[in-house]
């Protein structure tokens, strides 16, 4: 695909979106079903596309876990785009309503975007939720995936295709609605150029590849930021509780962004350490443990998972069975070292006292703060969005989760009866 063919290709998307928005919402829905219906039935092909993407990986490569699909994770997929397609339509709802002294009447109303534009990495079941959320909210999308599952990408595209013309009726331009990119870093340059076609972009992945777009397109761009998250056990935390969310945080999907990467420790808790830890060892989690939190590790903890940390091991995002450990001596401490750490996705705090609990969630800046909650919540699931394009970590637009309702702007609508300035 050379220039011209992408401003085609990207020009037929455009066109189609603007049509999409006088379809009505059961043909909407019918597709989602049909798409769901497929992907339960296609098990065995998906799963043969996705093999030849997973045996060219390393299984310690944390990026296999996120290309991986199992029956599972597909039945998961079918059941996140039936939610989807059961939500109400987030377009057309009256935001605002004002009438002007000279009778002109003001209605603020949402809109879809249009064309979404969303660059993502590795995990294959990124393009359902992409299409399922855009097609939702009445939005044409362009994916661009990894080459990692590009075997995959392409099948899973094939299905929706396959939705839209076994069930989308009249409406046949609806194949134009989304598009793949293949992998080719030129097609990639100039498609962030195109920003006659397309209304937003937004990367999806490691902190590179935002990076990278933010630095290289002339799109309007909403960052989905890295995860580099935190949790604090506060003088005031409870062992127990503590001890179940760190785990869960860290081990129980370690190459995801809502993972642990940093323990926080009040250093009155430091005897406490152990006891939190003791569960990730039978994991084999990796543990950067600066000074203080070294010296009681070393003698609780297996000598070939335990590392003195350096000042490279925070404001890492791991994406593995690795975690860092930090001493502080207050809780304004913590509050400075997620400020100067973080990425301002997810972090949470384990106390009893609700004071330190308030201040923790007046101070610090991130998409999704929690008390006494693991930070694998932040998930458009499992927010009930159905499922999610990103976490957004910045601050206009959309923040956290970016279901149906954040793939969409507004616009404002005046009616007049021959009313002039």
């Amino acid at each position: 695909m050379n220039k011209l063919n992408l401003q085609e290709a990207l020009a037929k998307t455009q066109s189609a979106s603007r049509k999409f928005v006088m379809v009505e919402e059961e043909a909407v829905n019918k597709v989602l079903m049909k798409l769901a219906d497929l992907l339960e039935g296609g098990v065995e092909k998906i799963l043969t596309e996705n093999l030849k993407d997973s045996v060219k990986m390393d299984k310690s490569d944390p990026l296999y876990d996120r290309v991986l699909l199992n029956e599972k994770r597909i039945a998961t997929i079918a059941a996140g785009v039936r939610e989807i397609a059961g939500y109400d339509s987030p377009v057309g709802i009256e935001l605002e309503h004002r009438v002007l002294e000279n009778g002109l009447d003001l209605r603020k109303i949402s809109v879809p975007f249009g064309v979404v534009g969303v660059i993502f990495e590795a995990r294959p079941n990124v393009v359902i939720d992409i299409f399922a959320l855009c097609f939702k909210s009445r939005n044409a999308c362009v994916m661009k995936g990894g080459s990692q599952s590009e075997n995959s990408n392409a099948i899973l595209v094939e299905l929706i295709l396959q939705a839209i013309e076994t069930a989308g009726g009249e409406n046949i331009f609806m194949s134009d609605l989304v598009l793949l990119l293949r992998n080719d870093r030129e097609i990639l340059a100039e498609f962030m150029k195109q920003d006659k076609y397309v209304d937003v972009i937004i990367p999806r992945g490691g902190q590179g590849l935002i990076n990278f777009v933010r630095e290289n397109s002339m799109i309007p761009v909403i960052e989905t930021g890295a995860g580099v998250v935190h949790t604090y056990f506060d003088e005031f935390g409870d062992l127990d509780k503590g001890r179940e969310i760190v785990f869960n945080a860290k081990v129980s999907r370690p190459s995801v962004c809502n993972a642990l990467d940093t323990l926080i420790i009040h250093k009155s808790r430091l005897l406490d350490l152990p006891a939190i830890c003791r569960p990730m060892e039978e994991k084999k989690v990796e543990i950067f443990a600066d000074e203080e939190a070294y010296k009681v590790l070393k003698e609780n903890y297996s000598k070939d998972l335990l590392h003195q940390a350096t000042e490279e091991n925070f404001g890492m995002e791991y994406l593995s069975l690795k975690m860092a450990v930090k001493t502080v001596k207050k809780l304004d401490e913590a509050l400075d070292h997620i400020a100067n750490f973080g990425s301002k996705h997810s972090e949470s705090i384990v106390t009893e006292n609700r004071e330190h609990a308030e201040k923790f969630l007046k101070a610090v800046d991130a998409a999704c703060v929690y008390v006494n909650a693991s930070t694998r919540f932040t998930d458009g699931g499992e927010f009930g969005l159905g499922a999610e394009v990103g976490i957004s970590t910045q601050k206009l637009h959309a923040r956290g989760p970016m279901g149906i309702k954040e793939l969409t702007s507004y616009k404002w609508i005046g009616r007049g009866n021959g009313q002039v300035r």
